[in-house]
């Protein structure tokens, strides 16, 4: 299973007024690693959607264990949990560099789409997509 790792620093305008980064920031984070894994896999969302695919976020969860703080160094891992031929679940793991604790762990799940929103089966529509999205998940 391939699992793609991005680094990101806490900056401050990312926490609260007690020096704790905010929760929503956790999801936005999620995407930068998301975003990257696909790249990684040597795709990129803007070819998906000429393509005609897209990824819309149907479910999204996030569990806070410790909150990270201004100026850590935190590395976001990215894998492909679950693949079917209509949507697909990331699960990431937001990790501080400094202790290795796993401050959160989180998923969101994307239905495959085309460009009117329907759902469409990405093993049908796009072959060699599906192909390399599943190899990832070995």
């Amino acid at each position: 299973m391939y699992m793609n790792e991005t680094k990101i620093k806490v900056r401050y305008v990312e926490t609260d007024q007690m020096g704790i980064v905010h929760h929503s920031n956790y999801y936005a984070w999620f995407e930068v690693g998301r975003t990257e894994f696909i790249s990684a896999s040597g795709m990129n969302y803007r070819e998906m959607e000429k393509q005609g695919v897209l990824l819309p976020l149907v479910e999204s969860s996030c569990k806070y264990i410790q909150g990270a703080k201004y100026e850590d160094v935190l590395t976001i891992k990215t894998w492909i949990e679950e693949l079917n031929g209509a949507k697909v679940v990331f699960n990431y793991h937001v990790i501080r560099e400094e202790d290795n604790k796993v401050l959160a762990k989180g998923s969101t799940t994307h239905a495959f789409v085309n460009k009117e929103f329907k759902i469409i089966n990405l093993k049908k529509k796009n072959g060699d997509m599906w192909e390399l999205l599943e190899e990832l998940t070995r």
